[in-house]
C-alpha cells in the first residue's frame, strides 16, 4: 500500500485539474469519443506510473483478435491489474468490478470513462443483467476485462485462486473469443510493500475461439483458462530462475 499512497501524494497537485476533467469527459460521451476518453485514462495511468517508477511490459499483443470483440480473463493480483492491462492495451477496453468498490475518488472516474460495469456481488438478478449488457457489448466489437477469481489476496506472489465458472457465462452467451491474460508481479505495485522501481508483466495468451469452447461447461472453461495462465506464470518463473543462475555463474567466474 505504500506505493499507492506515495503515488497519490505525489500527484495531489494534479487532482484539482485532472479529476474534474475526467469527471466532465465521463459525463459527456456525446462530446468525447470512446477513443478520446480511453486516451485520457491511459494518460493518467502513465502519469501515475512515472511518479511511482512503475514499469509494465506486455507480450503477445499480436494474439488480441483484430476483427471482433473479445473478453480478457486475467488472474487477479490487486489494484494495479486493470491499470497494467490498459497501459499496454492500445484498443479501448472496459472492465467489470465490484459495485461497492467503484465509487471511491478516481476509481469512479476510471469506471465511468470506459463505461465499466458495476456488479452487485450478492444480487443474482442484477448479475444476470450485467451478463446480458457485457455480452451485447462484446458482440458489437468491444473488449472487456473480467476477473474470474473475483477477489485477490494481498502480496499473493503470483499464486492463483480458483476461477469462478459463472464468470464464463458471458463468453458462452456472446460467442466471442476468450483471451487468457497472465499478470505477473502486478501485486507488487499497490498490494505489497515495495520501494523504488517495480516491474510488472502482462502476457496476452492465444485466444480460445467459440468453436473450441462451445461444447464445454463453464466449469471446464474455467479450468482450461486457469491452466493456461498458471502454465505461463510457471514458465516465466523458470526463465527468471535460469537467468539468475546464469548471472550468478558469470559473476562468480569473473571473480
Amino acid at each position: 500500500m505504500f506505493k499507492l499512497f506515495y503515488v497519490i501524494f505525489m500527484n495531489l497537485f494534479r487532482a484539482p485539474y485532472m479529476i474534474p476533467k475526467m469527471r466532465f469527459w465521463a459525463d459527456h460521451p456525446e462530446i468525447y469519443s470512446e477513443e478520446k476518453r480511453y486516451s485520457l485514462v491511459r494518460h493518467v495511468i502513465s502519469l501515475m506510473n512515472k511518479t511511482g517508477n512503475i514499469h509494465t511490459i506486455s507480450y503477445g499483443n499480436n494474439n488480441l483478435p483484430k476483427n471482433s470483440g473479445y473478453i480478457m480473463y486475467p488472474n487477479h493480483q490487486g489494484k494495479y491489474d486493470v491499470l497494467g492491462i490498459m497501459n499496454t492495451h492500445l484498443r479501448p477496453c472496459s472492465f467489470v468490478m465490484d459495485k461497492k468498490k467503484s465509487y471511491t475518488i478516481l476509481v469512479r472516474e476510471f469506471v465511468d470513462l470506459v463505461d465499466g460495469k458495476r456488479l452487485e456481488i450478492n444480487n443474482p438478478r442484477q448479475g444476470m443483467g450485467i451478463i446480458s449488457q457485457v455480452a451485447e457489448s462484446v458482440k458489437q466489437g468491444k473488449a472487456v476485462i473480467i476477473f474470474p477469481e473475483g477477489g485477490y489476496e494481498n502480496n499473493n506472489r503470483n499464486i492463483l485462486s480458483d476461477f469462478k465458472p459463472g464468470s464464463f457465462k458471458i463468453a458462452l452467451k456472446s460467442k466471442v473469443p476468450i483471451v487468457p491474460v497472465a499478470l505477473i508481479d502486478s501485486y507488487k505495485v499497490f498490494n505489497a510493500v515495495n520501494f523504488g522501481k517495480i516491474m510488472t508483466y502482462v502476457h496476452y495468451l492465444e485466444p480460445i475461439y467459440y468453436e473450441e469452447y462451445k461444447g464445454m461447461k463453464t466449469r471446464e472453461i474455467a479450468l482450461e483458462v486457469r491452466k493456461r495462465i498458471e502454465q505461463k506464470i510457471n514458465e516465466e518463473k523458470l526463465k527468471l530462475e535460469r537467468e539468475k543462475k546464469k548471472n550468478n555463474y558469470l559473476t562468480f567466474k569473473r571473480t
